[in-house]
């Protein structure tokens, strides 16, 4: 019986914990901030204990840095948070045009495929536009395998 009451105290201070964040201005055009991001990120989500998310988190993030500096040839603000409910993460331009998934072309090599790996990795993502730009987030539930 008192291991019940310890576990019920211990996950509600868990669902009351903050959220860890990480915020970080990207360059235009500087594609050092993309492993510097996954770094980052890894760095916050290691006492997170889901290393299988973490991983595809690190992609994802990876996928959005980059779309945002190729893509917009502006800066960039990434923020990820993570908490009980899990992790979210926002690539912020300045560039107003909304990025859609495409079907990569073969003769493309690796490009066009980093919006189609959100969409299939991702337990939700989205475009927000802002006043300035747009932001594309993605999200990876606490209970997501």
């Amino acid at each position: 019986m008192e291991a019940a009451a310890d576990d019920t105290t211990a996950a509600g201070a868990a669902a009351r914990a903050p959220a860890a964040r990480l915020m970080r201005r990207l360059g235009r055009a500087d594609l050092r901030a993309v492993p510097e991001s996954r770094r980052a990120l890894r760095e916050l989500l290691r006492p997170w204990g889901r290393p299988e998310q973490s991983e595809i988190a690190e992609l994802l993030t990876s996928e959005l840095v980059t779309n945002a500096l190729v893509h917009t040839d502006r800066e960039a603000v990434l923020t990820a948070t993570v908490g009980p409910r899990g992790l979210r993460v926002e690539v912020r331009d300045f560039v107003a045009r909304e990025p859609r998934p495409c079907v990569p072309d073969a003769d493309d090599g690796t490009h066009g495929r980093g919006l189609v790996l959100v969409e299939s990795l991702a337990d939700a993502w989205g475009v927000r536009a802002h006043g300035v730009g747009k932001a594309v987030w993605f999200a990876l539930g606490a209970d997501a395998a």
